[in-house]
């Protein structure tokens, strides 16, 4: 039933990318849907060839609402002339060579269709990136665009709050593992604290960045994730340093919206501190330690075999097995026999590992990119009521980067969208904002429509 259905959506994918283009509120709306739908992604994933039971970072072929309503969105924005050119900036230019960099390593893998399930979700992010940069570089609507992120992450965290008070203390939200949920909430509450800093409780954005703010913060710490929780102060931090580079600070200003996320800080730590001494204090963690480290030899193992080219993107999990000579090397650097069947706990590791050297290097330009972009306009925009996105994007930029030298999961499905989603907010803002005219406005005149209705 599940596959009709879906074949049935797909069908239709023309004729509702049509209809939405009559209208340009109805794009608003499915727009809008498609964030907010990232809730649904477990329930509306189509999973072909799926692989359950394979440790690797995809496990099928998988197709879900959120690609169906973003082809649409593409779909509307063509047919009303709003497309946009297939490369239209340098960060989504890097991201087609990192894609490109990680195709040789084919020939080495042992699972082709492993391969395909990770290069096809790099396609569909691809699509997703188009999406969001295409409707914003046509409407310029960013204040949909928070409001779409900040319900998705308010409807995470209540989530959050039904599993910790229905005996579930490591609460995952929707995701479907802890650790990638405080990941995203890792990424997304700085541009909502930075939101409430700047606009306040008496501004509607600026509540709706508030309780985002709040559910955000709430979902990373009942994760429990240690290396989420390790990297809070990173990411709050560099946001919280990026608002105060704003003019329009002043003493009268910052105190009423501080101090009570201090003290709420304070309150929080103390409810949570006996449970996070002993998540940081287990005996269990020096066995997690070692493994990490074992696995981290493996992967240096297979990067110094395949340097150029990897062992196969997403074929991590391959290449453990004992045919293989990569943990026996590992254990004879180590000088005890490693048995691991676990993905190295390192994103770095893992795409050096799997598609080698030049790719991991394309990526970390693909990383630093954005982080520079938002570095640039945090500093340019410091008069602009919308200076809170590039300075919250900072700060949840580098908690994930830092994150990540921790654990993998930023090549999860749902964080890598969320990334991609931000990556695209950054990327219209960097293009279509840093203009003298528009730097001090907080919102931009739509342009009066066209003969054909087109925004």
């Amino acid at each position: 039933m599940k596959y009709a259905v879906f074949w049935a959506t797909l069908a239709m994918v023309p004729l509702l990318a049509w209809s939405l283009s009559l209208k340009r509120s109805w794009i608003r709306w499915a727009f809008f849907g498609m964030v907010a739908g990232l809730y649904f992604l477990e329930p509306t994933s189509i999973n072909f060839w799926s692989r359950e039971f394979y440790r690797g970072t995809s496990r099928g072929m998988e197709v879900t609402l959120i690609h169906l309503l973003a082809l649409a969105v593409v779909g509307a924005m063509a047919v009303r002339g709003k497309w946009e050119k297939f490369l239209p900036e340098g960060g989504i230019r890097i991201f087609l060579l990192y894609f490109l960099l990680c195709l040789p390593g084919l020939r080495n893998a042992d699972g082709p269709l492993y391969a395909w399930f990770e290069i096809w979700k790099m396609m569909m992010l691809f699509l997703f990136w188009h999406a969001v940069y295409g409707y914003l570089s046509a409407t310029r609507d960013i204040g949909t665009v928070v409001k779409a992120l900040a319900l998705f992450v308010i409807l995470n965290a209540w989530a959050v709050v039904r599993q910790h008070y229905g005996g579930i203390h490591m609460a995952k939200g929707i995701f479907p593992h802890r650790n990638g949920m405080a990941m995203a909430m890792n990424l997304l509450g700085p541009l909502f604290m930075a939101g409430y800093l700047q606009l306040g409780l008496k501004d509607r954005l600026g509540r709706w960045c508030f309780v985002a703010f709040a559910g955000a913060a709430l979902s990373s710490m009942w994760s429990y994730s240690r290396g989420a929780i390790a990297m809070v102060p990173v990411g709050y931090g560099v946001a919280a340093f990026g608002s105060f580079l704003n003019k329009r600070w002043t003493p009268e200003h910052l105190l009423p919206r501080v101090l009570p996320l201090v003290l709420a800080g304070l309150l929080g730590l103390v409810q949570i501190w006996p449970r996070l001494v002993e998540r940081y204090t287990n005996p269990i963690n020096y066995a997690s330690k070692q493994t990490r480290i074992e696995l981290a030899y493996c992967a240096w193992e297979m990067m110094k075999e395949h340097p150029l080219a990897g062992v196969g993107i997403n074929n991590w999990s391959l290449n453990l097995q004992p045919e293989h000579p990569y943990q026996d090397r590992a254990s004879d650097r180590m000088g005890r026999v490693l048995t691991n069947s676990g993905v190295v706990e390192t994103v770095y590791l893992l795409v050096g590992a799997e598609c080698g050297i030049p790719a991991l290097l394309a990526m970390l330009l693909w990383f630093a990119w954005h982080g520079a972009a938002c570095l640039r306009m945090a500093w340019r925009l410091k008069g602009s009521p919308w200076h809170f996105v590039p300075a919250g994007l900072l700060g949840g930029f580098c908690a994930v980067y830092l994150q990540s030298t921790l654990e993998w999961v930023l090549r999860q499905r749902t964080v890598m969208f969320l990334l991609v989603f931000c990556f695209a907010l950054a990327a219209h803002m960097r293009t279509k904002w840093l203009l003298p005219e528009l730097v001090r406005r907080r919102t931009v005149p739509l342009p009066a429509p066209g003969p054909e209705g087109t925004p």
